[in-house]
């Protein structure tokens, strides 16, 4: 007969499988806390034959108000954070610096005799600019490479910038004859406008209004075009001024072939060559570059033939086929005067710019 301590079976009946398959679980106290079922009591299992067992409600209570008291935290932080750093760097707008005015200087270069005259294919083929490109393919932009705070792309621009500049100022048939000066005042800084617009309205010598400075002008009412090519030879070059700001400078030799406005066929058909270097100096911040504009600096300009005395500051005037210039030299300088200098600058044009 079977002890009353022991199973039916008997001790140690492998019956069923060997050993029982749920020996080896563990519920240690955090899951029996997370089960979510629990068993009903004795009446309740009696009423409406309820289940063995129910759901327990989820406890999400405990889970949600502490992310979002953990999510206020960190906005909290953040906005703290960025408010501390605008306080202690406060961020500074870049302001612009308003545009200096032009400082020009127009040197008239004379002839030590007459000036030659001849077909403007003879005569630029007897002359230093004989081997020129012509027009706009003299205007070469150098090897480009980047700054310290501008791009490849950046410092192409500016370059490109004033190329059109000096095309437009140098090479446009309107603007040389004095036709239009719109496509030179659209590439200027806005800075520069009224001064420019003086300079063409009202030109004078006092180092900042002279038309020469900004263009080259002929007065059409006695010069014209005898070939619609200019011969062309310079250099450009660049480099920053500061962390904003690219310098560009241009020096360029322009070589004209004119003929007089007259009514005489004869002296109408005889041209002569006429010769402007341009050294120039150009600012462009980050606007002027992103709306395709400059600021001109300084502007030294030597051309001739012309006569030391002529007043330059309206239009340039040439000395054409046959004519030469007055003997007496440029006109007098009084140092005890008072106020601006009024100094006049003339050089000599030697025989091999002719």
């Amino acid at each position: 007969m079977a002890d009353r301590g022991e199973p039916p079976e008997g001790p140690g009946n492998p019956a069923g499988g060997g050993e029982d398959e749920y020996r080896s679980l563990v519920f240690d106290e955090s899951f029996v806390r997370a089960a979510r079922l629990r068993e009903f009591s004795a009446q309740e299992r009696m009423e409406d034959h309820a289940p063995a067992v129910r759901s327990l409600p989820t406890r999400r209570w405990r889970t949600g108000p502490r992310a979002a008291v953990v999510l206020i935290l960190l906005i909290t932080l953040a906005f703290g954070t960025a408010v501390f750093m605008g306080l202690s760097r406060p961020y500074q707008a870049p302001t612009a610096r308003p545009a200096e005015p032009l400082r020009s200087t127009v040197i008239p270069l004379s002839p030590r005799g007459t000036v030659p005259g001849g077909a403007p294919a003879t005569l630029l083929a007897r002359s230093p600019a004989a081997h020129f490109e012509t027009g706009a393919e003299g205007i070469d932009l150098p090897p480009v490479s980047r700054t310290d705070n501008f791009s490849e792309t950046q410092v192409t621009a500016a370059l490109t910038t004033v190329k059109d500049y000096l095309v437009a100022s140098s090479l446009d048939p309107d603007v040389l004859t004095g036709v239009a000066v719109r496509p030179v005042e659209m590439l200027l800084d806005p800075d520069q406008t009224v001064q420019f617009e003086r300079s063409m309205d009202r030109p004078q010598d006092d180092g900042q209004h002279a038309a020469a400075g900004w263009l080259v002008r002929f007065d059409p009412a006695k010069v014209a075009l005898a070939a619609p090519d200019v011969k062309v030879r310079g250099t450009l070059d660049y480099r920053e001024e500061g962390a904003s700001t690219l310098q560009v400078t241009s020096d360029h030799t322009f070589t004209y072939t004119l003929r007089p406005v007259t009514t005489d066929p004869q002296r109408a058909g005889e041209a002569s060559l006429f010769t402007v270097r341009r050294e120039l100096t150009f600012r462009l911040d980050q606007e002027d570059l992103r709306l395709h504009r400059l600021e001109v600096r300084t502007s030294y300009v030597q051309a001739g033939p012309q006569a030391c005395p002529a007043d330059t500051t309206g239009a340039l005037r040439p000395l054409l086929a046959g004519q030469q210039a007055e003997l007496r030299g440029p006109a007098g300088t009084d140092p005890y005067a008072t106020g601006r200098s009024a100094a006049a600058l003339c050089g000599t044009l030697s025989f091999s710019s002719r």
